[in-house]
């Protein structure tokens, strides 16, 4: 499998025909003023060493050199086959809020962008955990099962919308309930279950989900993001969300569950900030449980084949030099027009 880290550099291989078409002018252009000295069968003839070809030649040549050095601007890239792994470690489902209350802007540039951005720094500082996350409103899914693979959870993370969960409402407990469910049959004391959520649950009972999850042996952390005073909620078009009697709905953290649900789960609850949204203070408490040895199925790093097509590039570029414009004057003298 094949692909392009910067794929947006193939576009300078669209030029290669104005090239063309530039050259040509410019060869027309000088024939219409040569034609001034004279006829031009006269005029050639006191030009010997002029070929009409040659230049074709160099910018063809020249072309080619173009075109491997934009493939290789485009970082070409080969991998992506599967391999099994060893890790030791532990493994974390992230349950993340998904409902409309998480468009909020007292975060920039909103609470679920900016948990989304915390989620994926952690993804790229991991190195033997395993992941998993949970999408959650009126309803939970699993967005991705647990996974070593950190590329394809990044990948997961980046479609996470408010639109993957099509009812909306807030179901922390359902979250909770799915999470337990996600983990692998292999792991018994190294899991952990961090719920990220503005807190306002109106859907079912999520203290007695943790509970649950504490007595199997997995705790459960929280993270609140969200404000006291609050914010309205964006849908679009510059409008926001209002209720049925035509007022502007505002959407508050709602702390005192989330301190309950992390106190009878059995973990810890943090208020994310702006700067330190604190999942990394989480995860390094989660450290300090018992790993454990998992086998894994993940993506091989891609490598990278950019060298190739520039130094195949190189040499098309030192071909167009040694090809003179003249005849006789460079070292391929097989090349006649």
């Amino acid at each position: 499998m094949i692909q392009f880290a910067q794929i947006e550099y193939l576009a300078i291989i669209l030029a290669i025909p104005f090239l063309f078409l530039f050259y040509g002018i410019t060869r027309r252009l000088r024939r219409r003023r040569l034609e001034r000295f004279g006829e031009r069968a006269l005029v050639e003839k006191l030009m010997p060493d002029v070929s009409r070809s040659r230049g074709w030649i160099k910018i063809a040549l020249w072309s080619v050199a173009l075109f491997f050095f934009s493939v290789g601007l485009a970082r070409p890239q080969l991998g992506a086959r599967l391999k099994e792994v060893e890790t030791t470690g532990v493994e974390i489902m992230i349950a993340l809020d998904v409902s409309n209350s998480m468009l909020a802007e007292d975060y920039t540039p909103n609470r679920l962008e900016r948990a989304k951005l915390a989620i994926s720094r952690l993804v790229d500082k991991m190195k033997q955990d395993r992941i998993g996350l949970i999408v959650f409103a009126g309803k939970s899914f699993v967005q991705l099962p647990i996974t070593a693979d950190y590329i394809s959870a990044k990948i997961f993370l980046n479609s996470i919308s408010t639109s993957s969960v099509p009812v909306q409402g807030t179901a922390i407990g359902d979250a909770i309930l799915t999470a337990i469910r996600g983990f692998s049959l292999e792991s018994s004391n190294s899991r952990a279950i961090i719920v990220i959520t503005d807190g306002e649950n109106h859907e079912d009972d999520p203290v007695m989900a943790a509970k649950e999850a504490k007595n199997l042996g997995i705790p459960v952390f929280t993270i609140g993001i969200g404000t006291d005073g609050g914010k309205p909620i964006p849908i679009g078009n510059g409008e926001l969300l209002k209720d049925r009697e035509g007022n502007i709905v505002v959407s508050k953290l709602d702390e005192r569950i989330l301190n309950e649900v992390a106190e009878e789960g059995g973990g810890t609850y943090i208020k994310a900030g702006n700067s330190d949204f604190g999942l990394e203070a989480i995860v390094d408490r989660i450290h300090n449980m018992d790993k454990q040895q998992y086998k894994s199925v993940v993506f091989e790093d891609f490598d990278e084949q950019y060298m190739y097509f520039f130094a195949i590039a190189l040499f098309f570029l030192i071909l167009e030099y040694i090809v003179g414009e003249r005849r006789g004057r460079n070292l391929f003298k097989i090349i006649r027009r």
